[in-house]
């Protein structure tokens, strides 16, 4: 295929094959496969990962006259909607210096005896320091809900993430991996917690016609269009104009309504999404061989860090999240990336509270940290679409606009 045609992905998605929309898969498949990679008795599949927050928090609000949630200052302003969602107010956490981490010291600073809940963002794959957060929740006598949206598959000392707080989520939406278009996964260890989830569920959500065919027909276009020819219609038309435009956030996709849908998935998307977890594992292992080669490649550039996982933690590779040692640096290597179809992009814009429709919804928190982070940082396409001279272009032009900075 001519380059010109090409367009890489941003994440690492699962593909789909024609026959996962056959009718092989059982109808609880899917449940009883993510089951098995989270290690934990049962799940929950919600209609998103937002939609999995929701009935967390509304699950957690219940039992607790608690109402403040604290989240990292740099994840998706998809969580913040979510806690207002449920009438409860964010606290923003600043993050630890030129990581993705929450402060320690920020954190402590951000619960008290009005902290229902924290939510650690297991970010891009990687993995969060669940100890750290566990024992400060534990000090003020809050919850904690693992946001593993982007890491279904990674492991925290050998434990699944999403099972190791008391509460865990992880999104099925377009990028994440396994995919049903929108869909979230909900854990819990303790039975008489994950029953109280499956009540909230029962009583909140509603099954909805016009969104499931919506999902459907959807989850239809990505088996056909996510492919590097078809990717270039569906994602490179949109990105190219949202940037000609200079709407950033609309080139992310962050540009969230304050409206959360919130309906049952059927069981049509649920079987096709059964006949796709078979191939996760797999999928999984490969995406983390090719990324552990290539965070290699890329830390021999000097001044660039590419984020990892400490010690006895594994996480998922869905992209590459690459620090530029300055803001700079990162804008002039997206000035040449980001449009070039080789799966190079941001992550998130802003802080939250820097998003115009967050704005003045937590004060006037300092956030310097996560701010920088968001100032520095872009990501690299894990993809299998992304071939190695694709790669060695990227790697020249990071080298490259970091030598003339220097």
């Amino acid at each position: 295929m001519p380059d010109r045609w090409r367009e890489i992905p941003p994440t690492a998605g699962l593909p789909l094959r024609w026959r996962d929309f056959l009718p092989r898969a059982g109808a609880n498949v899917l449940e009883s496969t993510l089951a098995g990679i989270l290690d934990v008795p049962s799940v929950q599949i919600e209609c998103s990962g937002t939609a999995a927050l929701v009935i967390a928090m509304t699950t957690l609000k219940q039992m607790s006259g608690r109402r403040s949630v604290v989240i990292p200052a740099y994840t998706c302003p998809l969580v913040a909607l979510a806690v207002m969602h449920c009438g409860l107010l964010p606290v923003v956490c600043d993050l630890q210096r030129n990581h993705f981490d929450v402060s320690p010291e920020a954190l402590e600073q951000s619960c008290n005896d009005d902290t229902l809940a924290i939510v650690p963002t297991h970010l891009g794959g990687r993995v969060a320091d669940l100890n750290m957060v566990s024992a400060v929740a534990r000090r003020n006598g809050a919850w904690v809900i693992e946001d593993a949206a982007q890491s279904l598959g990674a492991t925290y000392q050998g434990r699944p993430v999403a099972t190791l707080g008391d509460i865990g989520f992880c999104s099925l939406a377009v990028g994440k991996g396994l995919t049903l278009y929108e869909g979230g996964v909900l854990a819990a260890r303790d039975e008489n917690l994950r029953q109280a989830l499956r009540e909230t569920s029962a009583q909140a959500v509603p099954y909805r016609a016009a969104w499931e065919a919506l999902r459907l027909a959807q989850l239809f276009a990505y088996g056909m269009l996510y492919r590097p020819g078809g990717l270039r219609l569906a994602y490179g038309v949109p990105l190219r104009r949202a940037l000609k435009r200079n709407r950033l956030i609309d080139a992310v996709g962050d540009d969230f309504p304050p409206s959360i849908p919130i309906h049952r998935v059927g069981t049509i998307r649920r079987m096709i999404g059964g006949n796709a977890a078979i191939r996760l594992a797999s999928f999984l292992a490969m995406l983390s061989e090719q990324a552990i080669a290539r965070k290699k490649d890329l830390e021999r550039i000097s001044g660039l860090t590419v984020m990892g996982d400490s010690h006895g933690n594994d996480g998922t590779w869905p992209f590459l999240m690459v620090l530029m040692p300055t803001a700079r640096a990162r804008d002039a290597a997206l000035a040449r990336l980001w449009t070039a179809g080789l799966g190079v992009s941001r992550l998130f814009i802003h802080a939250l509270p820097d998003y115009p429709r967050l704005a003045g919804k937590f004060g006037t928190p300092d956030v310097t940290n996560a701010r920088d982070f968001a100032a520095r940082m872009l990501t690299i396409s894990n993809s299998p679409w992304l071939l190695d001279r694709d790669f060695a272009t990227i790697q020249s032009v990071l080298a490259g606009v970091i030598d003339a900075a220097a």
